[in-house]
Protein backbone atom coordinates (compact mmCIF):
# COMPACT_ATOMS: atom_id res chain seq x y z
CA UNK A 1 0.00 0.00 0.00
CA UNK A 2 1.36 3.44 -0.96
CA UNK A 3 0.64 5.38 2.23
CA UNK A 4 3.80 7.25 3.20
CA UNK A 5 3.68 11.02 3.63
CA UNK A 6 5.82 12.77 0.99
CA UNK A 7 8.94 14.55 2.20
CA UNK A 8 8.62 18.16 3.25
CA UNK A 9 10.70 20.78 1.41
CA UNK A 10 14.18 20.82 2.94
CA UNK A 11 13.57 17.53 4.77
CA UNK A 12 14.37 15.20 1.86
CA UNK A 13 17.61 13.76 3.25
CA UNK A 14 16.04 13.04 6.65
CA UNK A 15 13.04 11.44 4.87
CA UNK A 16 15.34 9.20 2.85
CA UNK A 17 17.23 8.17 5.98
CA UNK A 18 13.92 7.31 7.63
CA UNK A 19 12.44 5.19 4.84
CA UNK A 20 15.43 4.15 2.69
CA UNK A 21 18.32 3.95 5.17
CA UNK A 22 20.06 1.13 3.32
CA UNK A 23 20.18 3.21 0.14
CA UNK A 24 21.10 6.64 1.51
CA UNK A 25 23.75 5.55 4.03
CA UNK A 26 25.07 7.36 7.11
CA UNK A 27 27.69 9.54 5.45
CA UNK A 28 27.13 13.21 4.75
CA UNK A 29 24.96 13.59 1.66
CA UNK A 30 25.70 16.53 -0.63
CA UNK A 31 22.69 18.04 -2.34
CA UNK A 32 23.44 19.05 -5.92
CA UNK A 33 23.54 22.69 -6.98
CA UNK A 34 20.79 21.61 -9.39
CA UNK A 35 17.69 21.20 -7.18
CA UNK A 36 14.91 18.81 -8.11
CA UNK A 37 11.29 19.72 -8.70
CA UNK A 38 8.99 21.39 -11.19
CA UNK A 39 9.43 24.79 -9.57
CA UNK A 40 13.20 24.62 -10.02
CA UNK A 41 12.83 23.27 -13.56
CA UNK A 42 10.53 26.12 -14.58
CA UNK A 43 12.94 28.69 -13.14
CA UNK A 44 15.93 27.11 -14.89
CA UNK A 45 14.16 27.06 -18.25
CA UNK A 46 13.01 30.67 -17.88
CA UNK A 47 16.58 31.74 -17.06
CA UNK A 48 18.05 30.01 -20.12
CA UNK A 49 17.85 32.32 -23.11
CA UNK A 50 20.00 30.13 -25.35
CA UNK A 51 22.08 33.14 -26.41
CA UNK A 52 25.68 32.07 -26.95
CA UNK A 53 24.88 28.37 -26.62
CA UNK A 54 26.46 27.34 -29.94
CA UNK A 55 29.76 29.05 -29.15
CA UNK A 56 30.07 28.11 -25.46
CA UNK A 57 28.32 24.75 -25.01
CA UNK A 58 31.65 22.85 -25.02
CA UNK A 59 33.41 25.05 -22.45
CA UNK A 60 34.41 23.02 -19.39
CA UNK A 61 36.18 25.45 -17.03
CA UNK A 62 35.78 27.89 -15.39
CA UNK A 63 32.14 27.08 -14.71
CA UNK A 64 31.10 30.66 -15.43
CA UNK A 65 32.29 30.32 -19.04
CA UNK A 66 30.00 27.39 -19.78
CA UNK A 67 27.16 27.76 -22.21
CA UNK A 68 25.52 24.41 -21.45
CA UNK A 69 21.92 24.75 -20.26
CA UNK A 70 22.07 22.40 -17.22
CA UNK A 71 18.47 21.44 -18.11
CA UNK A 72 19.24 17.76 -18.75
CA UNK A 73 18.25 16.49 -15.25
CA UNK A 74 14.83 18.09 -15.69
CA UNK A 75 14.45 16.73 -19.21
CA UNK A 76 15.48 13.24 -18.13
CA UNK A 77 12.77 13.10 -15.41
CA UNK A 78 9.97 14.65 -17.44
CA UNK A 79 9.94 18.00 -15.64
CA UNK A 80 10.68 19.62 -19.00
CA UNK A 81 9.49 17.74 -22.07
CA UNK A 82 11.50 17.82 -25.28
CA UNK A 83 8.65 19.60 -27.14
CA UNK A 84 8.57 22.30 -24.43
CA UNK A 85 12.35 22.77 -24.58
CA UNK A 86 12.16 22.95 -28.39
CA UNK A 87 9.46 25.63 -28.25
CA UNK A 88 11.42 27.62 -25.64
CA UNK A 89 14.18 28.28 -28.19
CA UNK A 90 11.82 30.08 -30.58
CA UNK A 91 13.15 33.46 -29.49
CA UNK A 92 16.85 32.53 -29.41
CA UNK A 93 19.37 33.53 -32.08
CA UNK A 94 19.03 31.21 -35.07
CA UNK A 95 22.48 29.62 -34.71
CA UNK A 96 21.97 28.93 -31.01
CA UNK A 97 18.45 27.60 -31.50
CA UNK A 98 19.59 25.26 -34.27
CA UNK A 99 22.44 23.82 -32.19
CA UNK A 100 20.33 23.38 -29.07
CA UNK A 101 17.57 21.72 -31.03
CA UNK A 102 20.12 19.37 -32.59
CA UNK A 103 20.96 18.26 -29.05
CA UNK A 104 17.27 17.73 -28.30
CA UNK A 105 17.01 15.57 -31.40
CA UNK A 106 20.02 13.56 -30.19
CA UNK A 107 18.15 12.94 -26.94
CA UNK A 108 15.11 11.82 -28.92
CA UNK A 109 17.25 9.52 -31.05
CA UNK A 110 18.65 7.97 -27.86
CA UNK A 111 15.12 7.33 -26.60
CA UNK A 112 14.02 5.77 -29.88
CA UNK A 113 17.07 3.51 -29.94
CA UNK A 114 16.58 2.40 -26.34
CA UNK A 115 12.82 1.92 -26.72
CA UNK A 116 13.43 -0.35 -29.70
CA UNK A 117 16.49 -2.34 -28.56
CA UNK A 118 16.15 -2.19 -24.78
CA UNK A 119 18.86 -4.02 -22.88
CA UNK A 120 20.62 -4.87 -26.14
CA UNK A 121 22.07 -1.35 -25.98
CA UNK A 122 24.32 -2.71 -23.23
CA UNK A 123 26.35 -4.41 -25.96
CA UNK A 124 28.60 -2.69 -28.47
CA UNK A 125 26.10 -2.20 -31.27
CA UNK A 126 28.04 -2.05 -34.53
CA UNK A 127 31.79 -2.30 -33.84
CA UNK A 128 33.59 -4.59 -31.43
CA UNK A 129 34.82 -2.70 -28.37
CA UNK A 130 35.78 -4.06 -24.94
CA UNK A 131 32.64 -3.90 -22.80
CA UNK A 132 33.71 -5.04 -19.34
CA UNK A 133 36.90 -4.48 -17.40
CA UNK A 134 39.02 -6.97 -15.54
CA UNK A 135 38.39 -7.30 -12.66
CA UNK A 136 34.65 -6.93 -13.28
CA UNK A 137 33.05 -3.62 -12.31
CA UNK A 138 36.44 -1.97 -11.98
CA UNK A 139 35.96 1.75 -11.50
CA UNK A 140 38.85 4.08 -10.95
CA UNK A 141 39.81 7.22 -12.80
CA UNK A 142 43.55 8.02 -12.97
CA UNK A 143 44.70 10.38 -10.22
CA UNK A 144 47.10 13.26 -10.58
CA UNK A 145 45.78 14.61 -13.89
CA UNK A 146 44.30 18.00 -13.01
CA UNK A 147 41.77 17.85 -15.86
CA UNK A 148 40.46 14.42 -14.86
CA UNK A 149 40.54 15.16 -11.12
CA UNK A 150 38.50 18.32 -11.67
CA UNK A 151 35.80 16.53 -13.65
CA UNK A 152 35.59 13.52 -11.34
CA UNK A 153 35.12 15.76 -8.29
CA UNK A 154 32.22 17.46 -10.02
CA UNK A 155 30.72 14.16 -11.17
CA UNK A 156 30.75 12.69 -7.67
CA UNK A 157 29.97 15.91 -5.81
CA UNK A 158 27.36 17.65 -7.94
CA UNK A 159 26.04 14.93 -10.24
CA UNK A 160 26.30 16.92 -13.45
CA UNK A 161 28.90 17.57 -16.17
CA UNK A 162 28.87 19.39 -19.52
CA UNK A 163 28.96 17.01 -22.45
CA UNK A 164 32.56 17.82 -23.38
CA UNK A 165 33.75 16.76 -19.92
CA UNK A 166 31.80 13.50 -20.19
CA UNK A 167 33.52 12.75 -23.47
CA UNK A 168 36.94 13.39 -21.90
CA UNK A 169 36.24 10.96 -19.06
CA UNK A 170 34.84 8.30 -21.38
CA UNK A 171 37.80 8.65 -23.74
CA UNK A 172 40.31 8.45 -20.89
CA UNK A 173 38.59 5.38 -19.50
CA UNK A 174 38.44 3.44 -22.74
CA UNK A 175 40.71 4.84 -25.46
CA UNK A 176 43.60 5.74 -23.11
CA UNK A 177 43.28 3.17 -20.31
CA UNK A 178 41.73 0.31 -22.28
CA UNK A 179 38.96 -0.42 -19.77
CA UNK A 180 35.51 -1.74 -20.64
CA UNK A 181 33.01 0.99 -21.47
CA UNK A 182 30.15 -0.60 -19.55
CA UNK A 183 31.93 -0.11 -16.20
CA UNK A 184 32.41 3.57 -16.92
CA UNK A 185 28.86 3.90 -18.18
CA UNK A 186 27.54 2.30 -15.00
CA UNK A 187 29.54 4.78 -12.91
CA UNK A 188 28.06 7.69 -14.87
CA UNK A 189 24.57 6.23 -14.44
CA UNK A 190 24.98 5.97 -10.67
CA UNK A 191 26.10 9.57 -10.20
CA UNK A 192 24.64 11.78 -12.95
CA UNK A 193 21.32 13.42 -12.10
CA UNK A 194 20.36 12.96 -15.74
CA UNK A 195 21.62 9.40 -15.84
CA UNK A 196 19.52 7.34 -18.22
CA UNK A 197 20.40 4.14 -20.02
CA UNK A 198 19.17 5.72 -23.24
CA UNK A 199 21.34 8.84 -23.45
CA UNK A 200 24.18 7.55 -21.25
CA UNK A 201 24.80 4.38 -23.23
CA UNK A 202 24.49 6.15 -26.56
CA UNK A 203 27.08 8.72 -25.48
CA UNK A 204 29.55 6.05 -24.42
CA UNK A 205 28.97 3.96 -27.54
CA UNK A 206 29.67 7.02 -29.69
CA UNK A 207 32.80 8.02 -27.75
CA UNK A 208 34.42 4.58 -27.79
CA UNK A 209 33.57 3.94 -31.45
CA UNK A 210 31.11 1.10 -30.84
CA UNK A 211 28.51 2.92 -32.93
CA UNK A 212 30.62 4.66 -35.58
CA UNK A 213 33.86 2.65 -35.77
CA UNK A 214 35.89 5.75 -34.87
CA UNK A 215 37.11 6.43 -31.33
CA UNK A 216 37.03 9.90 -29.82
CA UNK A 217 40.44 10.83 -28.49
CA UNK A 218 41.25 13.90 -26.45
CA UNK A 219 44.55 15.58 -25.73
CA UNK A 220 46.10 18.43 -23.79
CA UNK A 221 45.27 20.79 -26.64
CA UNK A 222 41.55 20.37 -25.95
CA UNK A 223 42.00 20.85 -22.22
CA UNK A 224 43.94 24.08 -22.73
CA UNK A 225 41.26 25.31 -25.14
CA UNK A 226 38.14 24.31 -23.17
CA UNK A 227 39.50 24.55 -19.59
CA UNK A 228 42.18 27.26 -19.72
CA UNK A 229 44.45 27.41 -16.69
CA UNK A 230 43.74 23.91 -15.43
CA UNK A 231 47.00 22.52 -16.82
CA UNK A 232 49.03 25.26 -15.10
CA UNK A 233 48.54 23.73 -11.67
CA UNK A 234 48.84 20.09 -12.75
CA UNK A 235 51.62 18.06 -11.14
CA UNK A 236 52.02 16.23 -14.45
CA UNK A 237 52.21 19.34 -16.64
CA UNK A 238 55.87 18.63 -17.55
CA UNK A 239 55.12 14.97 -18.31
CA UNK A 240 51.54 15.14 -19.52
CA UNK A 241 50.16 11.66 -20.36
CA UNK A 242 47.78 13.19 -22.90
CA UNK A 243 50.26 15.56 -24.52
CA UNK A 244 49.78 13.83 -27.88
CA UNK A 245 46.71 12.36 -29.55
CA UNK A 246 46.15 8.69 -28.76
CA UNK A 247 47.11 6.24 -31.52
CA UNK A 248 44.28 5.55 -33.94
CA UNK A 249 42.91 2.02 -33.91
CA UNK A 250 40.92 0.28 -36.57
CA UNK A 251 37.83 -1.22 -34.99
CA UNK A 252 36.31 -4.38 -36.41
CA UNK A 253 32.61 -4.56 -37.25
CA UNK A 254 30.66 -6.94 -35.08
CA UNK A 255 30.11 -10.33 -36.67
CA UNK A 256 26.43 -10.04 -35.77
CA UNK A 257 24.57 -6.74 -35.64
CA UNK A 258 21.08 -6.66 -34.19
CA UNK A 259 18.66 -6.57 -37.18
CA UNK A 260 16.43 -4.19 -35.23
CA UNK A 261 19.01 -1.49 -35.92
CA UNK A 262 17.74 -1.44 -39.49
CA UNK A 263 14.07 -2.21 -39.01
CA UNK A 264 11.64 -2.19 -36.11
CA UNK A 265 9.54 -5.37 -36.24
CA UNK A 266 7.15 -4.07 -33.55
CA UNK A 267 6.70 -0.33 -33.88
CA UNK A 268 3.47 -0.41 -31.86
CA UNK A 269 5.37 -1.61 -28.80
CA UNK A 270 8.25 0.80 -29.29
CA UNK A 271 5.96 3.81 -29.66
CA UNK A 272 3.59 2.84 -26.83
CA UNK A 273 0.56 2.20 -29.03
CA UNK A 274 0.37 -1.40 -27.84
CA UNK A 275 0.39 -0.32 -24.19
CA UNK A 276 -2.45 2.10 -24.81
CA UNK A 277 -4.47 -0.60 -26.54
CA UNK A 278 -3.87 -3.07 -23.69
CA UNK A 279 -5.36 -0.74 -21.04
CA UNK A 280 -8.59 -2.04 -19.53
CA UNK A 281 -10.55 1.17 -20.04
CA UNK A 282 -11.85 1.14 -16.45
CA UNK A 283 -12.09 4.30 -14.39
CA UNK A 284 -8.65 4.82 -12.72
CA UNK A 285 -8.34 5.52 -9.03
CA UNK A 286 -4.74 6.81 -9.06
CA UNK A 287 -2.06 8.06 -11.47
CA UNK A 288 1.09 5.92 -11.41
CA UNK A 289 4.22 8.05 -11.70
CA UNK A 290 7.72 6.81 -12.48
CA UNK A 291 11.12 8.49 -12.57
CA UNK A 292 10.54 9.12 -16.28
CA UNK A 293 7.57 11.43 -15.69
CA UNK A 294 7.64 13.53 -12.53
CA UNK A 295 6.54 16.85 -14.03
CA UNK A 296 3.28 18.76 -14.07
CA UNK A 297 3.07 18.26 -17.83
CA UNK A 298 2.90 14.49 -17.49
CA UNK A 299 -0.04 13.57 -19.75
CA UNK A 300 -1.66 11.24 -17.21
CA UNK A 301 -1.37 13.81 -14.41
CA UNK A 302 -3.02 16.39 -16.63
CA UNK A 303 -5.75 14.04 -17.85
CA UNK A 304 -6.70 12.86 -14.35
CA UNK A 305 -6.26 15.90 -12.15
CA UNK A 306 -8.95 14.91 -9.65
CA UNK A 307 -7.43 11.62 -8.42
CA UNK A 308 -4.31 10.99 -6.31
CA UNK A 309 -0.90 10.37 -7.83
CA UNK A 310 1.27 7.53 -6.56
CA UNK A 311 5.02 6.97 -6.74
CA UNK A 312 6.83 3.83 -5.56
CA UNK A 313 10.49 3.77 -4.59
CA UNK A 314 11.40 0.45 -6.19
CA UNK A 315 13.64 -0.87 -3.43
CA UNK A 316 14.77 -4.10 -5.20
CA UNK A 317 15.74 -2.11 -8.29
CA UNK A 318 17.49 0.63 -6.32
CA UNK A 319 19.45 -1.92 -4.29
CA UNK A 320 20.73 -3.34 -7.55
CA UNK A 321 21.51 0.01 -9.19
CA UNK A 322 23.23 1.56 -6.14
CA UNK A 323 22.44 5.12 -7.20
CA UNK A 324 24.47 7.86 -5.55
CA UNK A 325 22.65 9.59 -2.67
CA UNK A 326 22.75 12.86 -4.63
CA UNK A 327 20.46 11.28 -7.24
CA UNK A 328 18.06 10.03 -4.59
CA UNK A 329 17.90 13.50 -3.02
CA UNK A 330 17.07 15.01 -6.41
CA UNK A 331 14.19 12.55 -6.86
CA UNK A 332 12.94 13.24 -3.32
CA UNK A 333 12.99 16.97 -4.08
CA UNK A 334 10.88 16.34 -7.17
CA UNK A 335 8.31 14.48 -5.09
CA UNK A 336 8.34 17.10 -2.33
CA UNK A 337 7.67 19.85 -4.84
CA UNK A 338 4.91 17.90 -6.61
CA UNK A 339 3.21 17.16 -3.30
CA UNK A 340 2.80 20.90 -2.70
CA UNK A 341 0.30 21.01 -5.58
CA UNK A 342 -1.08 17.50 -5.87
CA UNK A 343 -2.39 14.70 -3.66
CA UNK A 344 0.63 12.39 -3.78
CA UNK A 345 0.97 8.97 -2.15
CA UNK A 346 4.38 7.34 -1.66
CA UNK A 347 5.26 3.65 -1.40
CA UNK A 348 8.47 1.68 -0.90
CA UNK A 349 9.01 -1.81 -2.29
CA UNK A 350 8.23 -3.80 -5.41
CA UNK A 351 5.69 -1.73 -7.40
CA UNK A 352 3.81 -4.89 -8.40
CA UNK A 353 3.17 -5.61 -4.71
CA UNK A 354 2.67 -2.05 -3.49
CA UNK A 355 0.16 -1.23 -6.25
CA UNK A 356 -1.55 -4.60 -6.40
CA UNK A 357 -5.27 -4.29 -7.10
CA UNK A 358 -5.23 -0.56 -7.85
CA UNK A 359 -6.76 0.72 -11.09
CA UNK A 360 -4.09 3.00 -12.49
CA UNK A 361 -3.71 5.65 -15.12
CA UNK A 362 -0.17 6.12 -16.43
CA UNK A 363 1.87 7.74 -19.16
CA UNK A 364 3.75 5.32 -21.39
CA UNK A 365 7.52 5.57 -20.93
CA UNK A 366 9.94 4.45 -23.68
CA UNK A 367 12.04 2.24 -21.41
CA UNK A 368 11.90 -1.55 -21.07
CA UNK A 369 11.54 -1.29 -17.27
CA UNK A 370 8.24 0.55 -17.62
CA UNK A 371 6.85 -2.07 -19.97
CA UNK A 372 8.00 -4.89 -17.71
CA UNK A 373 6.41 -3.40 -14.61
CA UNK A 374 3.24 -2.35 -16.37
CA UNK A 375 2.51 -5.96 -17.25
CA UNK A 376 2.21 -6.75 -13.54
CA UNK A 377 -0.13 -3.81 -12.82
CA UNK A 378 -3.75 -3.05 -13.58
CA UNK A 379 -3.50 -0.18 -16.06
CA UNK A 380 -6.92 1.27 -16.72
CA UNK A 381 -5.73 4.11 -19.00
CA UNK A 382 -2.39 4.75 -20.70
CA UNK A 383 -1.59 8.18 -22.07
CA UNK A 384 0.88 8.61 -24.96
CA UNK A 385 4.47 9.66 -24.36
CA UNK A 386 5.13 13.30 -25.43
CA UNK A 387 7.46 12.51 -28.32
CA UNK A 388 9.34 15.29 -30.06
CA UNK A 389 9.49 13.08 -33.17
CA UNK A 390 7.22 10.01 -33.45
CA UNK A 391 9.15 6.72 -33.71
CA UNK A 392 9.48 5.15 -37.14
CA UNK A 393 10.32 1.61 -38.20
CA UNK A 394 13.35 2.55 -40.33
CA UNK A 395 17.09 2.44 -39.57
CA UNK A 396 18.56 3.72 -36.31
CA UNK A 397 22.10 2.65 -37.20
CA UNK A 398 23.24 6.25 -36.74
CA UNK A 399 21.82 9.62 -35.78
CA UNK A 400 22.02 10.68 -39.44
CA UNK A 401 20.13 7.61 -40.68
CA UNK A 402 17.48 8.01 -37.98
CA UNK A 403 17.02 11.71 -38.67
CA UNK A 404 16.83 11.23 -42.43
CA UNK A 405 13.91 8.81 -41.98
CA UNK A 406 12.34 11.00 -39.28
CA UNK A 407 12.15 13.87 -41.76
CA UNK A 408 10.50 11.74 -44.46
Amino acid sequence: MADLTPPEPGDEIAWLRRYLPDLIGDDEVPASTIPGGQTAADAALAAFSGRGYAARRNEVWPAGARGASRLSPYIRHGLITLPRAWHHMSGAPAKDAEKFRDELLWQEYARHLYARLGQATGRSLRFQVEEWSEPPNAVGWPEGMACIDLIVRELYGDGWLPNQARMWLASQWTVRDGLGWRDGEDDFFRHLLDGSRAANRLGWQWTVGALTGKEYGFSRWQVEKRAPGVCDGCELRAHCPIQQWPPERELSPRAYADPRLRRDPDLATTAGIAAQAAATGDEPEAVWLTAESLGDDDPALRAYSDIPAVFVWDRPLLQRLRLAPTRLVFLAQCLSDLASRRDLRIGVGDPAEVLRGMRLAATFAPVPGWRRRSEALSLARVEPWPWLVPPHDGPVTSFTAWRRRARA
